[in-house]
């Protein structure tokens, strides 16, 4: 006599209701902030370049370095918070230093917001 085996019982594995609100709540959020961020880090990483550009450039004079920057900005739309009167430049052992910073407040959900506090200088 051959011995049987007892039948397998299904084990049924899934997302339960609950579980799944949760994972698209936790998703939803993730993608809420991911849109609303992303585009100020871009504008951050582009101002920088900016900044690198026109104090690399050489400028002998404040003026022409906010002049500078701000063709800069007239060329490339994604600088919306600053501007070259916003520009902190000084002189660091007869190199010229740009620097700016500001604060990004980024809206979420009614009153929710989110500040960043964007920082750069010239290298």
């Amino acid at each position: 006599m051959i011995p049987t085996r007892p039948p397998r019982r299904l084990d049924q594995r899934g997302l339960t209701l609950v579980g799944l609100v949760f994972w698209a709540l936790l998703i939803s959020t993730v993608l809420l902030l991911a849109l609303r961020v992303v585009p100020t880090i871009n504008e951050y990483y582009t101002a920088k370049q900016a900044i690198d550009k026109v104090a690399a450039s050489g400028g002998s004079t404040v003026a022409e370095i906010r002049t500078a920057f701000d063709r800069y900005k007239d060329i490339e739309y994604s600088i919306t918070s600053l501007s070259g009167k916003d520009l902190v430049i000084t002189k660091e052992n007869d190199r010229v230093v740009v620097s700016f910073a500001y604060d990004k407040e980024i809206e979420l959900i009614g009153p929710v917001s989110l500040l960043i506090k964007y920082r750069a200088r010239s290298e």
